[in-house]
């Protein structure tokens, strides 16, 4: 029976690795076509409702099924009968103050916090997605469209084709969403397979959600929720260069023979970022490894392929290794990305039309890294974030507010060819 039909979505292992964590994202809109706060609310209210149509599962709800232990999305006519959450909020300050929010390069996190709302987590059953949109105290201005998903639904490529259908039909009309060039997203989790995969989810849930129905969240712990977190803007020109400067080193450390393959603008920024980081902390030593993760899209991977349609988490982490002093010298820029090319090379290139045959051993590794010496890379500067137009021009401002993880920077796409990421 097709999933769609039967309203129940089983996850897959890979979904119940982001169970605990909670996605909260942004969108600060100030530009002159601005419409009024009620033209603003309607509008979204009205496309919200037409894209879920099309998008169900994130009107329903994750549910625990203890019959089988399996954690599911619920989309029967039940379990969307009650809606999904939509916030209209007031902001404490007034618009200058949002303004001046989001020209900041410091995130205010308890500010932040106000402008995206909260998805109960604590035990399943528990919503899926939640909306919120908030206006500057005592009048317009300015509006903040806050987005909050259950990222066990949905990783980065998801939320962004989401974003982009509810954007594109509060902007164009709810028929964009039935026009030829729009692809219907699908659900089906079958074509993500493993000869374990029952026993990797039982694994999975043991470590991150032991005592279902109640989880735990990840973005709570204290050690997170108190650092200071900061946002960067690379322009193009910028990137160019890092990545000649990148290329240049590479030769020198090739005995003036040309890298094999130049970085891309993903593995350029992650490489500045990791040697930034490790250069900055002072405990750990020249001798130590230090490591880091990124995320690689593996839909188009799979044998068939599940195609950009598919609505789910289909990406799985690549390891990088190198040595602390080597990242800290004067090549250490391209020795890092040599070694962030090696670990998507030897995690997912090498290994063909079976990117997910590793996964038990990737799970093991990621146990195994010292967390003090471990950086993850989010998103991409592929997801192009300031294209979102409601009808009313691009953000000015877009952030993430949830942070999984100590070590963590975030990409995304930035105007003119540019790169905005977070640490």
């Amino acid at each position: 029976m097709s999933p769609l039909r039967h309203g129940e979505q089983k996850l897959s292992f890979l979904d119940l690795l982001q169970i605990s964590k909670t996605i909260q994202r942004f969108f600060f809109f100030d530009g002159p076509d601005l419409p009024p706060f009620p033209s603003v609310v309607s509008a979204l209210r009205s496309s919200l409702a037409s894209t879920l149509a099309v998008f169900l599962p994130l009107a329903g709800k994750l549910a625990f099924r203890p019959a089988s232990g399996d954690v599911v999305i619920d989309f029967s006519p039940a379990a969307v009968s009650s809606g999904v959450k939509f916030v209209e909020a007031e902001f404490s300050g007034g618009a200058d103050v949002m303004r001046r929010l989001a020209r900041d390069d410091e995130h205010d996190k308890e500010a932040f916090g106000q402008l995206v709302p909260v998805l109960e987590a604590g035990q399943l059953p528990v919503p899926v997605l939640a909306v919120q949109v908030t206006r500057p105290a005592g009048g317009g201005g300015a509006v903040a469209v806050g987005v909050a998903i259950q990222h066990a639904v949905a990783d980065g490529q998801a939320v962004w084709r989401f974003m982009r259908a509810w954007s594109t039909a509060s902007r164009e009309g709810p028929s964009s969403l039935a026009s030829p060039g729009f692809v219907q997203p699908t659900f089906d989790r079958a074509g993500i397979r493993h000869p374990r995969a029952d026993d990797i989810a039982c694994t999975v849930l043991s470590l991150v959600a032991p005592a279902l129905p109640l989880l735990r969240s990840t973005s709570a712990k204290p050690e997170i929720l108190q650092q200071s977190r900061r946002t960067f803007v690379l322009r193009a020109d910028e990137i160019r260069s890092l990545k000649q400067h990148m290329l240049e080193q590479s030769r020198e450390l090739n005995g003036g023979e040309p890298s094999s393959k130049p970085p891309s603008a993903y593995v350029a920024i992650a490489s500045l970022v990791w040697t930034s980081v490790v250069r900055a902390t002072a405990s750990t030593l020249d001798a130590d490894d230090v490591h880091l993760m990124v995320s690689a899209d593996c839909r188009n991977r799979l044998r068939p392929p599940l195609g950009d349609a598919f609505f789910g988490t289909c990406v799985k982490p690549c390891f990088a290794r190198a040595r602390a002093g080597d990242l800290r010298g004067e090549a250490g820029v391209a020795r890092a990305a040599a070694a962030i090319q090696d670990a998507i090379r030897a995690y997912l290139e090498e290994l063909g039309d079976d990117p997910l045959s590793d996964t038990e051993s990737w799970m093991a590794t990621f146990r195994a890294i010292p967390q003090d010496r471990f950086l993850a890379v989010g998103s991409s500067n592929r997801f192009m974030a300031y294209e979102t137009d409601f009808g009313w021009g691009g953000p000015s401002r877009v952030e993430l507010v949830s942070v999984f993880m100590r070590q963590m920077v975030t990409l995304l796409g930035a105007r003119d060819g540019g790169v905005q990421y977070f640490q």
